[in-house]
Order: structure tokens, then sequence, then C-alpha cells
């Protein structure tokens, strides 16, 4: 599957809006996307043609690797990320292989990180709505929170905060997988994926 290389890129950090979803493991994409935002040196804003916030910036050295990238925060809740991400790609003539969904991952530890082009969507409501709206052959960037603890339901697991303990290390891993999806735009998902999949 080949696709313009001067094509913009969409990085879509997954989450919940409002602020008492804020500090939630699944709102982890979210905070990769603010960091994001952050060194492109833009304030999201609503998009025109979207229920979601948007910044455009570029990402890379100057050259060949700089790209072009629209990074997103829908606004619809997880369930239903599908539609406002499928506004932006088509609105912005995004590949959909240009699209690159950051999300929490309870399957590995808390803080690993995988990279991956496709495959199923695990449970993961905002990636199931995501992969009905537009198919599966987008990237992922999985950030590891880990499996709850004990008999607590996956659903109080995913909407509690991080632990005061996990919170120690959260900064490193947010930055870690803002490098990452830098990494993934500029040079290509092969080198993304030797350098930070666990």
């Amino acid at each position: 599957m080949t696709t313009d290389a001067s094509a913009p890129w969409l990085i879509v950090g997954l989450g919940n809006p409002g602020p008492e979803y804020a500090g939630n493991r699944h709102n982890v994409g979210f905070m990769v996307a603010d960091l994001l935002a952050e060194r492109v040196g833009g304030k999201f804003k609503r998009a025109q043609k979207a229920q979601a916030q948007v910044v455009e910036g570029r990402i890379g050295p100057p050259g060949p690797a700089n790209r072009r990238v629209v990074l997103a925060k829908p606004m619809s809740y997880m369930n239903l990320s599908g539609g406002p991400v499928t506004a932006l790609r088509d609105f912005y003539k995004v590949p959909t292989a240009h699209v690159v969904a950051v999300h929490d991952e309870l399957d590995i530890d808390y803080g690993t990180l995988r990279l991956k082009l496709g495959g199923g969507d695990n449970g993961h409501n905002g990636l199931k709505s995501m992969t009905k709206a537009m198919g599966p052959d987008y990237h992922r960037l999985r950030f590891g929170i880990g499996r709850p603890p004990g008999r607590m339901q996956v659903a109080d697991f995913v909407l509690k905060d991080f632990s005061s303990a996990e919170r120690k290390e959260l900064d490193y891993f947010v930055d870690r997988a803002a490098d990452a999806v830098e990494c993934l735009v500029t040079e290509g998902l092969e080198r993304a994926q030797s350098a930070y999949n666990a």
C-alpha cells in the first residue's frame, strides 16, 4: 500500500472529554496529544468539520523528513470516536495509513509501548468505533496500563485516575509515547518499532 509521503498525518489521542475524565487511564491518548501539541507550539481549538479539537503543525527536522500533522482529540466520548476521526481524515485528505490512534491498552504492562499497523480492537471501544467507520488499516500506539487488580471490573479500572505510584512515572512514559509518535511519522513504522516496542 503506497501513500504519498507528502500527505499529512492525523494523530488521534483517544479519551473522554470533560475535566472529570482528564486523569483517567482511558485518557492517556489525550495526554500524549496534549504533549505533542505543546511540542509543535499549538493550542487545541474546535474543529470546523468534526466533533473534535485539533492542532495543526509540523513534526520532524527541516527537510524531507518534516511532516505536516493534525493532532486531534475527539470530543464525542470514546465509544463514538470513529465519526469525528473519519470526518477529520476526509477534511484534511489524510490517507487511512497516515492515521495514528494513541490509546490505553490493558494487555500490556504499565508504561510499555507497542506500535503497529492494522489489527483487531482487543475490546477497546475507541478502536472498535474507528475500525467500524474506516476499516482497520491505520496505525496504533498502544500505551500499556496493565490489568485491573483483583476483581475490579475493566470499565471501573480504565475510568479511574492513575495511582499515585503510577503518576510518579507517568510524565516519563507520556514523553516517550510522544517520541514514538514523532519517530513513526518521520522515520517509519519499522524504525519506530525497533526503537520503542519493548
